[in-house]
């Protein structure tokens, strides 16, 4: 299968690396900012073949290796917003009994890694932080034992997967044509679910039926 790969990191995350003369550029970014849309399709596919859809009624959560099925406000408002992304694109939607050529999963995944952090390592890193004369001893050093913490860090993402179900008896297989993917700040928000899936179908000129 020949894969059609795009990624769009938003304009101000490279700008912002680039020109910032802070320490941490990253951390000066807005939520939007931070956020990035990947999408992945097969090539070889005419989407304007593809008249009917069916969508799931829940969304399928991947967490740190356990799968489960749950339903939310945020979850809902993707499912939403993928119904209104498909029917502007001219797909119609029908029920999963109604043989619909193409199904749509949404997906919310979460991944947790460990590590540990050198607090000597992180004190020569920022230069030291501590201003002596605050406490009245200008001139002092300060000395910092060496020892670690332990951190964990959880990374969410979105991702939604369009199935081939019109050619599922054909190959006999069910082929996942199209997967967009959405990280960064905020995403499990109400709110910006719409511009999310926006910007996914954005990069994706290709994704509509034919008249």
């Amino acid at each position: 299968m020949k894969n059609k790969f795009s990624l769009v990191a938003v304009f101000a995350v490279s700008t912002a690396m680039l020109f910032s003369c802070t320490k941490e550029p990253l951390n000066n970014l807005t939520n939007e900012e931070s956020r990035i849309y990947v999408t992945n399709s097969d090539s070889t596919i005419n989407f304007g073949s593809y008249k009917t859809y069916s969508i799931s009624d829940s969304v399928a959560v991947l967490d740190n290796g356990q799968s489960y099925k749950d339903l939310n406000d945020v979850d809902k408002a993707y499912i939403d917003a993928v119904n209104n992304s498909m029917q502007a694109r001219g797909y119609t939607l029908v029920s999963k009994d109604s043989n619909p050529d193409l199904g749509i999963d949404v997906n919310r995944i979460y991944n947790t890694t460990t590590g540990y952090i050198g607090y000597d390592d992180y004190w020569d890193y920022y230069g030291g932080y501590w201003d002596p004369y605050y406490w009245g001893y200008g001139g002092y050093g300060y000395y910092i034992p060496s020892s670690f913490g332990i951190y964990q860090v959880t990374e969410g993402a979105i991702s939604i997967d369009i199935l081939d179900l019109k050619n599922a008896n054909t190959k006999g297989k069910i082929d996942v044509i199209w997967n967009g993917l959405i990280r960064g700040e905020g995403i499990f928000s109400v709110n910006n679910a719409a511009s999310n899936v926006g910007a996914l179908f954005n990069q994706s000129a290709y994704l509509k039926t034919g008249n």
